[in-house]
C-alpha cells in the first residue's frame, strides 16, 4: 500500500502521461479504502484534484459517486465522448474511482 505522498506523485505522473498522450478525459481508480469508511488515498487525491481544477490544471473533476447521468458535468462528457456511457462504473455509485477531465 502506497503512503499517500507516493500515490500523489504516481497519480501526478500518470496524469501528467494522459495529457500528453493527447488523452481528453481518464478514470482514475484509487479505491475506497479497506475499512469501508473511505481511506486516506481517496480523500488526499481528491482535495489535490479538486485544488487543480480549480486552479484550471485539469477541466473538470467527477467523484465516482457523482458518475451518473443525472450530474451536469457527467452529462456533458457524456455528450462529448459517448462511448463512455458503456463505462462500467456508471451509475454504480462507485467511491473508488474518479473522472479526471482534462
Amino acid at each position: 500500500m502506497p503512503t499517500v505522498e507516493r500515490a500523489r506523485l504516481r497519480m501526478e505522473h500518470e496524469l501528467d502521461q494522459a495529457r500528453r498522450e493527447g488523452w481528453k478525459a481518464v478514470k482514475l481508480i484509487h479505491g475506497y479504502g479497506s475499512s469501508g469508511a473511505g481511506g486516506a488515498l481517496r480523500t488526499e487525491l481528491q482535495k489535490t484534484l479538486r485544488k487543480a481544477a480549480h486552479e484550471g490544471s485539469i477541466r473538470a473533476l467527477i467523484a465516482g459517486e457523482d458518475w451518473r447521468l443525472s450530474d451536469e458535468t457527467t452529462w456533458s462528457l457524456l455528450q462529448r465522448f459517448p462511448e463512455w456511457k458503456r463505462d462500467s462504473d456508471l451509475g454504480r455509485n462507485n467511491r473508488g474511482v474518479s473522472i479526471v477531465i482534462f
